[in-house]
């Protein structure tokens, strides 16, 4: 039993313990060290480098991809409203080439009457109204008749 225990305390066993433990400390850490690098490789990091890289150098061209293609969508529309617009210009210059249809517009606008007709002109009551309320226009000064008259040309065109 002697030789046990003072072989339990002597510096070879202690230091022989001592590397044990230390060296099973240093196998612990580098399986951590091991599950935790396997995670992100060099591989994979640079691929995802690359990734990064593509996405950023391509944001721009893309973008600018999008936009144009909504510029020539709008140009098209545009082509389309512009080629209906002198579809409607050439029927209303034919439709004028027609002498009947002249005279029609010619009597209704201008008010003419063919020889041998009466003419007359039938009074809205309510613009007699509305002339008698312009009366009281001449009182007042100049420049607010004026805006009167851009506010009603204002309000028929809407």
């Amino acid at each position: 039993m002697a030789v046990k225990d003072r072989d339990r305390f002597s510096t070879a066993t202690r230091l022989r313990l001592l590397g044990e433990q230390t060296a099973a400390r240093v196998y612990r850490s580098q399986t951590k060290r091991q599950a935790r690098r396997s995670r992100l490789t060099g591989r994979a990091a640079l691929l995802a480098l690359v990734l990064c890289s593509l996405i950023v150098a391509l944001a721009y061209p893309i973008r600018q991809y999008v936009s144009q293609r909504a510029e020539i969508a709008d140009l098209e529309r545009q082509k389309q409203q512009a080629k209906e617009r002198v579809e409607q210009l050439r029927d209303l210059k034919a439709r004028w080439q027609d002498d009947a249809y002249a005279q029609q517009q010619i009597r209704q606008r201008l008010h003419y009457v063919m020889p041998g007709e009466t003419g007359y002109v039938v009074i809205d009551p309510d613009a007699a109204k509305q002339s008698r309320a312009d009366a009281g226009a001449a009182h007042r000064p100049w420049y607010s008749n004026v805006w009167d008259g851009v506010d009603k040309s204002d309000a028929s065109d809407q």
